[in-house]
């Protein structure tokens, strides 16, 4: 091919790939507030595994973006009302690397379906189920001298909710400035967009977004409630909390089961019929 030719086709090709990537597997955010802070910084950029909640549920400590209900303030500036600027967030938004909506938000999960979560205890910490919570990634916590307020998430306090069956309780690593669900409410798990698992942008910043052993001895809840079925062939209702699936691996099953085992069937029906034709 001519150059001529094959660079806008190479150009066609990668931003079909690309839009692909987006939609179904991948996808950058931008981080807007720091409500994440000092976990997530104003102006990182994180990539979210959209395919590993299809295998599983969410987990306690894991930092999920999800789109907030009604109830939930934007954190996110309204965006520029122009023609082109709405024409980049567009084709930015097709590549996954456009600003978050209104209603993105990412937090850390901490309550699941039929939990109790409180706060606080003799120490002032979050428990969950009865178990205290030790959360080394908050590092600026909001007071314990202020009383509770319906719809205000300044005060650390907080009466005991039981998460509904189908939702989740989050919260955000800057509990001074974090607008969660303490004055929000709890989110519908079916929001959840994906799974923060890495920075990557700024290099400086580049790191990891595990799930912190915080959670690992808290106990199932005394009246579990079931969780809202997504996707009915892989999901199940009062599935355990377990050790999180790797993101590889999350990637590596379905695309294995779409890609392989469907073309592979193809071949035997035409071998047989080879073999069956007189």
């Amino acid at each position: 091919m001519p150059l001529w030719q094959e660079v806008p086709l190479l150009l066609i090709v990668a931003f079909c790939l690309a839009v692909l990537i987006r939609t179904f597997l991948f996808q950058a955010f931008f981080i807007p507030s720091g409500s994440m802070e000092n976990t997530l910084l104003i102006g990182d950029r994180v990539l979210v595994n959209k395919v590993v909640y299809d295998m599983r549920q969410p987990h306690r400590g894991d930092i999920v973006v999800f789109r907030g209900t009604d109830a939930w303030a934007p954190e996110a500036p309204p965006p520029d009302g122009g023609l082109f600027a709405k024409f980049g967030r567009t084709m930015g938004d097709l590549v996954g690397v456009s600003q978050p909506g209104e209603k993105d938000f990412i937090k850390r999960v901490i309550g699941l379906p039929g939990d109790t979560v409180e706060c606080c205890d003799a120490q002032g910490r979050v428990t969950v189920n009865g178990k205290p919570l030790d959360e080394p990634y908050v590092t600026d916590n909001s007071p314990l001298d202020i009383d509770p307020t319906p719809g205000r998430c300044g005060p650390r306090k907080f009466a005991p909710v039981v998460i509904p069956p189908g939702e989740m309780w989050v919260m955000g690593d800057h509990r001074l400035v974090s607008q969660d669900s303490r004055c929000q409410g709890p989110v519908p798990i079916s929001n959840v967009i994906g799974k923060a698992f890495v920075v990557v942008w700024p290099k400086s910043q580049w790191s990891t977004l595990g799930t912190p052993s915080t959670f690992s001895n808290v106990p199932k809840p005394s009246s579990a409630s079931p969780y809202r079925m997504v996707t009915p062939d892989l999901r199940s209702i009062g599935q355990p909390e377990g050790k999180p699936e790797a993101p590889d691996a999350a990637l590596v099953t379905p695309l294995l089961a779409s890609l392989l085992f469907p073309a592979r069937s193809r071949l035997f029906r035409r071998s047989r019929r080879r073999r069956l034709r007189p």
